[in-house]
């Protein structure tokens, strides 16, 4: 398997012929940023699967629609807020096929889409996470779903955040997870890596990917020092830049 990430919380899975693609804007959809991610590109019939956790704009552009236009074989499935009226959809140019091709999901939910198996859980912000299987390969992205712990929130609205977060944690314990998504936003200061650190000692991922850090990516080094089991330290994988390449090892 390969892993790119592109920016933010985008990233693009390669298994065997299948390309997966989580949660991408383009570089200069949110206001005040730039974003660097470019995306590959790939034969026209290959089998292209775009998800979209909310739709926030640092997670969700509509004009990844367009890819329809470039990829014969794609298929989006995308928050219940993501929906767009045809008439939304007319007025922007795009396409009958790629609006034909869109499957809305809420949390709680379980589908299939052309060989990809889909579960969705209740997000702590807005939308869905997904937990993805396909080709032997179980994939999780967190979108917006994480421990968020905001200075003056106070600890009732604080202590709520983390019991729903953890709730939500909880139902992949048992769950196989090769590559797993997490949030770890610096602006939470102390408390970026409050989340991951929960999924990271509840939940049995191979390899986590931290995410959501607006372009900082200096507190993961600190982080994995703290851990002081080695091996579950290893999980944690480290980004340093934008358009990042990993080639994933696949255990026999």
């Amino acid at each position: 398997m390969r892993v790119i990430f592109i920016h933010h919380s985008c990233f693009l899975i390669e298994v065997d012929e299948k390309v997966l693609l989580f949660d991408w804007f383009g570089n200069d959809r949110v206001e005040g940023w730039h974003f660097g991610g470019v995306l590959p590109e790939y034969e026209p019939d290959t089998p292209f699967y775009v998800f979209a956790s909310h739709k926030h704009s640092d997670h969700f552009d509509m004009d990844v629609l367009r890819l329809a236009e470039r990829y014969t074989d794609i298929h989006y499935i995308f928050s219940r807020d993501c929906r767009m009226s045809p008439r939304f959809l007319d007025r922007h140019g795009i396409s009958r096929q790629a609006r034909e091709r869109i499957r809305y999901v809420g949390a709680g939910e379980k589908c299939d889409v052309d060989g990809v198996h889909i579960e969705t859980l209740r997000s702590t912000d807005a939308g869905v996470a997904y937990y993805v299987e396909t080709n032997g390969a179980c994939f999780f992205h967190a979108g917006d779903l994480n421990n968020w712990r905001w200075e003056g929130a106070g600890d009732l609205v604080n202590g709520t955040m983390e019991a729903n977060y953890r709730a939500q944690i909880r139902k992949l314990s048992h769950k196989r997870i090769h590559l797993a998504f997490i949030p770890a936003d610096p602006r939470l200061k102390e408390h970026q890596f409050r989340g991951l650190d929960y999924f990271l000692k509840n939940t049995d991922a191979d390899y986590i990917f931290p995410m959501h850090m607006w372009k900082d990516y200096s507190g993961v080094a600190a982080y994995k020092k703290r851990i002081s089991n080695a091996a579950m330290a290893e999980r944690v994988v480290e980004i340093a830049c934008e358009n990042q390449v990993f080639d994933i090892r696949e255990e026999t």
